[in-house]
């Protein structure tokens, strides 16, 4: 009895003790942390797994020190130490929470050039996660060895672990895929954290990536949760990779007597009057002229997918506006030739090559002006960005070693035409 009385007073000397140094210790660190955002972190997450790894040592130390032999002694002694363990885990976890906010302090991701400060965060909370299951493991791996039993049958787990190695790979084959495939994510800069990606035909933001899966915030707030492997297998796309800044489309089709110039100019308002436009690439384009109409297609740039997403609609909105507005005979048609006068079009034909004799010696173009033509009508080439996106695109601009330069014109051949 005497014994017993002893040991609970040790225990409740121990753990006062250990609770008013700590307290002190939070209290002091808390004045010092108005100064330092490190302290303010620190005393807020580690405080708690500090206190119970201090208290929880102290009262073994007590215990083992203090008390002498009561019933259950080797009881009591191996839940404090199995404890101990436990809340060093804890407090080892609550320090890399600490150095992870530390780590992401100095790198915002809610400004326009973040790209360095989700590549830092994406890292970070995958090593962190990593971290923190090893710590686990690690943590019950410990515990397990503190029992006699489990250390005379380790020796025996040891001598037959490689067969236990190879069931282990086969069973959880797909779990370590994803779990090696999350860490190829992480280091690769293949995909971050808040990476604007099109996957399985859905436009949205990567929400979260963790050792197993990957979420997928869509643009209207749902949620497609996919397996990390997936981005090391299938093909998907990133726009945000290298920048945010982006281009996109805005197609219309109109009829052949549309003015393409004046859309143009239309374009070019549109684009100046908005601050969704990030002044890089504004172009207006004719790329098709099949089944009787004509499909312009306007190429716009935004800062991120989202502006550039509002700005192709504005785009498309205000040029079908100006076309039914201005120009309703360039609306699309749909043209019936139920007769035709072969003679009369065989007249005009001939009128128009006499009217215009630069057709037939320039290949039926009338090229005067080409050099004038505005960059709003070029991609690849131009002022702004267009020679160095051709650049991207095109190879080397060298002469082939040994080729001969024609120093003349070729003769053209002469065909004779025999008389009737």
């Amino acid at each position: 009895m005497t014994s017993l009385l002893s040991a609970l007073l040790a225990v409740v000397v121990a753990a006062g003790t250990a609770i008013v140094i700590v307290e002190s210790l939070h209290l002091v660190l808390q004045r010092l942390g108005r100064r330092s955002s490190l302290l303010c972190d620190l005393t807020t997450t580690a405080h708690r797994p500090f206190l119970a790894t201090v208290t929880v040592f102290a009262v073994q130390v007590a215990v083992r020190g203090f008390a002498g032999e009561f019933p259950g002694r080797g009881g009591v002694l191996h839940t404090l130490v199995i404890l101990v363990i436990a809340a060093v885990a804890w407090l080892i976890g609550a320090l890399l929470l600490v150095l992870e906010d530390v780590a992401l302090a100095k790198w915002r991701i809610d400004v326009p050039d973040n790209m360095k400060a989700r590549r830092l965060k994406t890292q970070v909370q995958m090593l962190r996660r990593v971290t923190v299951a090893a710590i686990v493991v690690i943590t019950l791996g410990v515990v397990l060895m503190t029992f006699p039993g489990v250390r005379a049958l380790g020796a025996s787990v040891l001598a037959s672990a490689g067969l236990i190695s190879v069931i282990a790979a086969l069973a959880a084959q797909s779990t370590l895929g994803n779990v090696f495939a999350g860490l190829q994510l992480a280091f690769s800069d293949a995909v971050r954290i808040d990476d604007v990606v099109v996957v399985e035909g859905e436009w949205g933001r990567i929400e979260d990536l963790t050792l197993t899966y990957v979420a997928v915030q869509i643009w209207d707030d749902r949620r497609l949760i996919l397996p990390t492997s997936y981005f090391t297998t299938k093909p998907f796309q990133n726009w945000t990779r290298t920048g945010s800044a982006v281009l996109g489309t805005a197609e219309i089709d109109v009829d052949w007597s549309a003015p393409v110039e004046s859309l143009r100019a239309e374009l070019r308002a549109v684009c100046e009057g908005t601050e969704l436009w990030d002044g890089r690439v504004c172009v207006l384009q004719v790329t098709e002229a099949v089944g009787g109409m004509i499909r312009l297609r306007a190429l716009v740039s935004a800062h991120d997918a989202g502006s550039l997403w509002d700005l192709r609609c504005l785009v498309r909105e205000r040029l079908v506006t100006w076309v039914f507005a201005h120009r309703r005979d360039s609306l699309p048609r749909t043209r019936t030739d139920v007769g035709m006068d072969h003679g009369y079009a065989g007249s005009a034909l001939d009128g128009n090559a006499a009217a215009s004799p630069a057709r037939g010696r320039r290949g039926g173009l009338d090229r005067r002006g080409d050099d004038e033509a505005v960059d709003d009508a070029r991609v690849f080439s131009g002022t702004g960005d267009g020679d160095e996106r051709a650049a991207a695109f095109s190879g080397p601009d060298e002469k082939i070693s040994g080729a001969a330069e024609p120093t003349s014109e070729p003769e053209l051949p002469v065909v004779v035409t025999p008389s009737r």
